[in-house]
């Protein structure tokens, strides 16, 4: 590791082998915390290759718990996080209001490193159960329409890294790998990142697979469509920049999206959204990031996905896919 640092102190990156190499090695413990903590924050410093992006992630897929989940059309609706926003948990309740409009999720996430609450820290507070068992996640998608990837439960490896990530409590590389390695494999993908260079990598990477995916940045910093400004939106088949009246909307204010103080306050904004409750700006901001999922997955127009999102919401078919998922996980 020592060499590795030095390589990296001198400005020099790694190359895509050494990449997964050293991450494999981080999993396998043959680093010390101190060594992965100077590690990790090298790369709070520096920025990060594309080969050394790639890197990592063949690695984290390489050793992750995969599941059997290859013949379901999914999505993934997850942000990088790290935009320093604290906003409620916007891409975890639109995985449910895209559920709910036909569209299957496979929801990856974790507890909340960078951020107050996590999409697991929401979920679990409110009675959904984490697994990894193939049967009960086919089971989660045929009867809810989504399921709930867990990271820490798929990704046993990172077990090393987990507690020096909590301990630095700041975004790391790790943020910008956790959209890139969903063990099911999703063939769709939507995928908020914290700043414009992001994007940028994300969409070279991404344009080398055969996924339909969209890329998102407000240009005024959130990894998601915050309908506070501009969003720059990158597809397989173009780069554009959407505004709020895209869909038909005004801007909204930064203020009307802040998130809870704790996983309670969190909790109790989820469940008033979902029961129709939430004030005009969260669900329009809901709506839009779950519009770009669902069109991503479907090949529709933005407007036609905004309309199926809102009467998902609106119509409680998200509040009734928390449900079923809440009940399945009962029965766990």
């Amino acid at each position: 590791m020592k060499e590795v640092l030095n390589q990296l102190i001198n400005h020099e990156s790694l190359t895509k082998e050494q990449a997964r190499s050293i991450l494999i090695n981080i999993a396998s413990g043959t680093y010390n915390s101190h060594q992965v903590a100077a590690f990790m924050t090298v790369y709070m410093m520096r920025s990060i290759d594309v080969q050394e992006l790639e890197g990592f992630r063949d690695a984290l897929l390489e050793l992750c718990v995969s599941v059997p989940l290859e013949d379901y059309n999914l999505i993934d609706l997850c942000g990088t996080g790290g935009d320093g926003k604290d906003t409620f948990n916007i891409s975890t309740l639109a995985s449910f209001v895209t559920a709910g409009a036909g569209v299957q999720v496979s929801k990856h996430g974790n507890y909340g490193v960078s951020s107050k609450c996590g999409s697991s820290n929401v979920l679990e507070s409110l009675g959904v159960a984490f697994s990894n068992d193939g049967d009960f996640l086919k089971k989660c998608v045929d009867e809810a329409g989504i399921c709930v990837l867990h990271a820490p439960l798929f990704h046993p490896a990172m077990k090393n890294v987990a507690p020096i990530r909590k301990d630095l409590g700041v975004k790391t590389f790790f943020n910008m790998l956790g959209p890139m390695v969903n063990p099911a494999f999703p063939k769709n993908q939507m995928v908020g990142v914290f700043n414009l260079e992001l994007a940028r990598k994300y969409g070279y990477l991404y344009q080398n697979t055969d996924k339909s995916y969209a890329i998102v940045h407000a240009l005024d910093g959130y990894d998601e469509i915050s309908l506070t400004g501009g969003t720059k939106v990158i597809t397989p088949e173009r780069e554009s920049i959407i505004h709020p009246s895209t869909f038909g909307l005004d801007t909204i204010d930064a203020t009307a999206i802040v998130g809870g103080e704790t996983v309670e306050d969190s909790a109790e904004i989820f469940t008033a959204i979902l029961n129709g409750n939430g004030s005009e700006a969260q669900n329009q901001v809901v709506c839009a990031n779950a519009a770009i999922a669902i069109a991503t997955a479907e090949h529709c127009s933005l407007n036609e996905a905004y309309e199926k999102a809102e009467q998902s919401l609106m119509e409680k078919k998200a509040l009734n896919t928390l449900k079923k998922l809440q009940a399945l996980s009962a029965e766990l």
